[in-house]
Parts: structure tokens; sequence; C-alpha cells
């Protein structure tokens, strides 16, 4: 089926050399860019992460040091990636929690800017769960009635990912979308503005550090877990040093800084 898209989507997948955010790297990354006259154009890196990649986590993706020695690194590719992602929003499985996030933080770290606050975030595990309530490959089978051969390879779980969304879309068209506690939330739609409210979080920063309620910033972890940003910034001005200052992505510390400058204006 063709999306309805006002802007190209484009559909990502990364394997890295672990789970963390601030410290680990991305070894792969696939990308499949849907216009929205259907045309689709795709993208696949092997990086060099210039960190050792755990055997663990090899053996889970299949790419070893010896594989990306002589690979390109994220800063040698970061300037043709940007430009090839220039005007798309995003989607793919799980990417809300991690790939975004993860791809953000290389390019902060690279200097690059890279902004995802004007693209719309569509993440086809969230419809999965929202409408199904489980993994890539049993959405694979589900949706599409395949198995998913090679699960762990970028290319693979990104040909999926995209398999699995286009389906996702056509089976549940008008349908009513119900959350955990029974409250109806809105329709599936062929619209990526409407997919994007329903897949959206109230996540502030991409970790999740921080999130939104009613319009206020609250934080989403520590001793302060629950209490307003901008409270906390105004009585105990040293938790915003502590944050600036230690192991939190580049993302979370950016948007802690707009929230501060934006309250002392209003002084």
């Amino acid at each position: 089926m063709n999306l309805n898209l006002k802007n190209p989507l484009a559909f990502f997948d990364l394997e890295t050399t672990g789970t963390s955010i601030i410290r680990d790297r991305i070894v792969e990354m696939a990308i499949i860019k849907v216009m929205p006259n259907d045309d689709r154009q795709s993208k696949h890196y092997v990086l060099n992460p210039t960190i050792p990649i755990p055997k663990e986590i090899s053996e889970i993706h299949g790419i070893y040091d010896k594989d990306v020695k002589d690979k390109p690194t994220f800063k040698q590719i970061a300037k043709d990636l940007s430009k090839f992602l220039e005007g798309t929003d995003l989607a793919g499985f799980n990417c809300i929690k991690f790939d975004v996030p993860m791809l953000m933080e290389e390019f902060l770290r690279v200097g690059i800017t890279f902004e995802v606050d004007k693209r719309k975030i569509i993440d086809a595990q969230r419809i999965f769960h929202l409408m199904e309530k489980r993994n890539l490959a049993a959405a694979y089978k589900f949706y599409c009635n395949k198995n998913l051969e090679d699960a762990h390879s970028a290319e693979a779980d990104t040909n999926a990912t995209l398999e699995v969304f286009e389906a996702q879309v056509q089976k549940y068209e008008s349908m009513e979308v119900v959350d955990g506690l029974g409250n109806k939330i809105g329709i599936i739609e062929n619209d990526m503005e409407v997919l994007h409210k329903l897949t959206k979080t109230d996540m502030i920063d991409l970790a999740g550090r921080m999130i939104e309620k009613n319009g206020e910033a609250y934080f989403n972890f520590g001793k302060h877990k629950g209490r307003k940003v901008t409270e906390i910034l105004s009585n105990e001005p040293s938790y915003y040093d502590w944050i600036m200052n230690g192991d939190f992505p580049l993302d979370t510390k950016r948007k802690l800084t707009e929230i501060k400058l934006k309250e002392f204006s209003k002084v």
C-alpha cells in the first residue's frame, strides 16, 4: 500500500556496541527513506565505533572488531547521513526509547545539530503493543506471515519494520485505539501526524530523564523524581551543575539548559 505522507519518512535500525546511549556507539545503520510519491531510497553503513565491541554483543548482531577496523567512523559519514535525513520524519521499531536517542547523541558528539522536535517520530512497536499488546520477529510473523531471517541485522530488521508498519496501517485503519486503562485515545489513520500523536511519549529529553505533565517539566529520575524542574532549579541550583557535569546524555543537558534559560528570561 502507499503510505499517506506529507514528508519523506525514514525507517531506520541501529546495531550498536551496547545499550548505553552515553557510552556505546553505532556499528551498523540501515535506512529506507519512503518518499510521498512512494519512491524509496536506502542507505547502509557499517561503522568503526572507535571503541571495542563486547564479545557478547558481537554474538548477537554478528559484527566483530575485525569487521569494522577499516570502516569509516560516524564522524566521517555524519554530514552525508544528515543530508540524507534532511526534511524527513523518522520511524522504527522501539526507536523512541533507543534508536532516536542513540542517533541524536552520535550527531551531538561530532558537533552536528540534528533536531527531532519538528519531526514526526513513529514507533511501529508502540502501534504493535497498543493494538496487539510483543518483538519484531513476532510482529513480522503476525502482520506479514513471514519468518524474520537474520534478526539483529540492521538491513533485515529495517525491511521487516517497514513491512510491519505498512501492514499495521492497512489492518487497523479507522479502528479505535484503547490504552491499558481502557481510555479511548484515538483512531488509527493513514496519516503520519495522527500516528505520531498515538505513538509519542511524554518525554522531554530522549532519554526520558524529564517528562511533561500539563505543560510543565518534571524530573523522572533520582531524588527529585516527580518534582517540577523549574522548582528544583530555583531552590537547588547545584542540581543543574551536577547534571551538567555528570554522566548524562548531551541531549538531556541541552534540554535542561533550555528550560533553565526560558525560566530565567521571565525574571
